[in-house]
């Protein structure tokens, strides 16, 4: 597959370095442009890929068009961008929170579109990726599935859920290294130099991650085999949920769900 990605940022750049590492594109074939070329070059160097200010010579050289901008700038530069796409030959992935299917598809025409939420960890191929769309054919659902999975956890959801699924998987991210931070902050107070607490706390998470992954076992299921009555584990939990553990993480989902769906809804 021959993929062009516009706007060569964090997330951009993390998907972009998650393809090649995967094999599903080969660096040749990848173009990534951003205006300052000095934000992309690393990726040439360290990668190969090909990077260019030309947004019309990558979408013409590309099959799959990743747009990766901020939804102040995305709606713009699709205006801009709208006659180089080709009906029949251009899937167009949007990376752009908070504009929906309705509101691209009405700049740029009746072209395949899919909305795709990844996350930062696509660049470790560990990414949760969720896609939404509007009808697709199962031929492109299938290259934008492909394309994704190879990535990590490729999901497809409802569109009404993108903003739900942006708190959760893309900004969870954030949540859950803000944990990692915290633990190996209690873990320098009891006695571990920085660098062990940090390599602690990062593969207990990593572990108790894939102990749900791989088990599919309710979390509290894994809690309850080292909760032993009067034990470390729960007393140590108790104390943390008596100061709003799990309140706090809660309400800074919901929280950070009302601003989403709140400005996708204007």
């Amino acid at each position: 597959m021959k993929v062009a990605l516009i706007g060569g940022g964090n997330i951009g750049s993390s998907v972009v370095k998650g393809l090649v590492k995967s094999g599903i594109v080969q660096p040749e074939d990848m173009t990534v442009t951003n205006i300052i070329m000095e934000a992309i070059q690393p990726l040439k160097d360290e990668f190969g890929v090909r990077i260019t200010t030309d947004n019309r010579q990558a979408i013409r050289d590309s099959e799959i068009v990743i747009v990766a901008l901020k939804p102040y700038v995305g709606p713009r530069v699709l205006e801009e961008l709208k006659d180089s796409f080709e009906p029949g030959r251009h899937i167009l992935i949007s990376f752009i929170s908070g504009k929906t299917i309705a509101e691209l598809k009405a700049i740029v025409g009746n072209i395949p579109l899919f909305r795709v939420m990844p996350n930062t960890a696509a660049e470790f191929c560990e990414s949760l990726t969720a896609v939404a769309h509007a009808g697709e054919s199962e031929e492109n659902k299938a290259k934008v599935s492909r394309l994704f999975s190879k990535m990590g956890l490729c999901i497809e959801i409802p569109e009404t859920m993108m903003p739900a699924v942006t708190v959760l998987a893309s900004c969870g991210t954030a949540f859950a290294l803000r944990f990692m931070r915290a633990m190996a902050q209690g873990g320098i107070e009891i006695g571990f130099s920085s660098a062990q607490a940090h390599q602690i706390a990062s593969q207990v998470m990593l572990g108790a991650a894939k102990l749900i992954l791989e088990t599919g076992h309710h979390p509290e299921r894994e809690i309850d085999k080292v909760c032993t009555p009067k034990g470390v584990t729960i007393t140590a939990i108790n104390t943390m949920e008596h100061n709003g553990f799990s309140s706090s993480v809660i309400k800074g989902i919901t929280a950070g769900y009302d601003l989403v769906s709140g400005n996708e809804s204007k």
